[in-house]
């Protein structure tokens, strides 16, 4: 099969579009655990045991964590957009191989990891 039967090869164009929606769909699942996130903070503080019967206003860890998950889904549902549309363009001039890799994926995985560890640290001290 030469690159002219591939950009032709409705399959490819599926195949790209399968990839993209698994993107759409982290991106809003890390917009949904983000806000689970940075309300677990209020939770945690509602149902914690205060000994002098004072609410803890601080909201910790949980916000800003909360809030860069938001921030990261949000960018990945653009980021994937965008990178779509590229290789939809790569596929009809033949050049896909040769265009694009895995960093962006990569990158996700490792703030993902630090989020984590950072999440775990929170409640470990909490």
């Amino acid at each position: 099969m030469n690159d002219a039967d591939v950009a032709r090869d409705p399959r490819v164009y599926m195949a790209a579009e399968r990839t993209f929606l698994a993107w759409i769909r982290t991106g809003l699942a890390l917009t949904g655990f983000g806000f689970v996130v940075a309300r677990f903070g209020f939770v945690l503080r509602e149902i914690a045991p205060h000994p002098d019967a004072t609410p803890i206003d601080a909201p910790g860890l949980s916000l800003p964590l909360g809030v860069l998950l938001v921030v990261l889904g949000t960018a990945v549902n653009v980021v994937s957009a965008v990178r779509h549309r590229r290789y939809v363009r790569a596929i009809d001039e033949g050049r896909f191989r040769s265009a694009y890799g895995s960093g962006f994926a990569i990158a996700i995985a490792v703030i993902l990891a630090v989020v984590g560890v950072l999440m775990a640290l929170s409640l470990a001290w909490t």
